[in-house]
């Protein structure tokens, strides 16, 4: 069964339609822009360096996350996929770019940096998407942003996604999407109203225990922790204890 945003968007967005999408991280919206990004592209094959269709993120955490939920269906379309974040060989993913891929799921940044190298162009990118809007202007896109949209094809298709219409996203909304859909995911949809909260005090000593018992019950259980040492330490004990 498709997430609301899924089963409002996917028919405007694969028909090609601008898109904008109000819906929280969680509700699904990756694949309500990805299945039509790489379904509009399917058949296509992109020039060195001249990708046909950009996912621009915030950070590279999210680049991540959207470049896994897409590869599966990328894969089974024949389309090359590319991730460009920071913190990476920016050597390794020039190399990509240069290689050709359709797709190029990236952080603003750091496109700007090999765009800046001669390693991409965007003048054959038909669809972009900008995905947690709100979450690349808080943290200073904007100026970045505004340039890469501003070498897309301008009879290209846009999407934009963002948990709220603050002044910054609809300055980007007004530049760039021509006669939007617009489609809204009720906040609260899907929200767990049945939770209940508990604060367990437990000595050093019990804590360990305590944890185990925890994940060991029926059903799936989260749990946070502080660091990823920790998170390393913990997942080697319950392993270690048969969870």
């Amino acid at each position: 069964v498709p997430f609301p945003i899924q089963a409002a968007t996917l028919p405007n967005s694969l028909a090609g339609r601008d898109v904008l999408g109000r819906g929280r991280t969680g509700s699904g919206k990756t694949l309500a822009f990805g299945l039509a990004l790489l379904a509009r592209t399917a058949g296509r094959r992109a020039e060195p360096r001249q990708p046909l269709a950009l996912v621009l993120v915030p950070t590279r955490e999210l680049a991540q996350q959207v470049t896994d939920a897409l590869t599966p269906y990328a894969r089974a379309l024949g389309l090359r996929l590319a991730t460009v974040v920071g913190g990476m060989s920016i050597g390794r993913q020039a190399g990509t770019l240069r290689g050709g891929a359709e797709v190029v799921v990236a952080t603003p940044g750091r496109l700007k940096d090999l765009i800046d190298r001669g390693d991409c162009r965007l003048d054959e990118v038909a669809i972009t998407v900008l995905d947690e809007a709100d979450q690349m202007t808080d943290m200073g896109f904007m100026p970045q942003v505004t340039r890469l949209l501003d070498q897309v094809r301008a009879d290209g298709q846009r999407m934009l996604f963002s948990a709220t219409l603050d002044r910054n996203v609809d300055q980007l909304v007004r530049r760039y999407l021509t006669d939007p859909v617009v489609h809204s995911v009720d906040p609260s949809a899907g929200a767990v109203t049945t939770m209940e909260h508990h604060v367990l005090h437990v000595d050093d000593t019990d804590k360990r225990r305590t944890t185990t018992e925890i994940a060991a019950r029926d059903g799936r259980v989260i749990m946070f922790l502080d660091t990823k040492h920790a998170v390393d330490k913990l997942t080697k004990h319950l392993l270690n204890s048969g969870v």
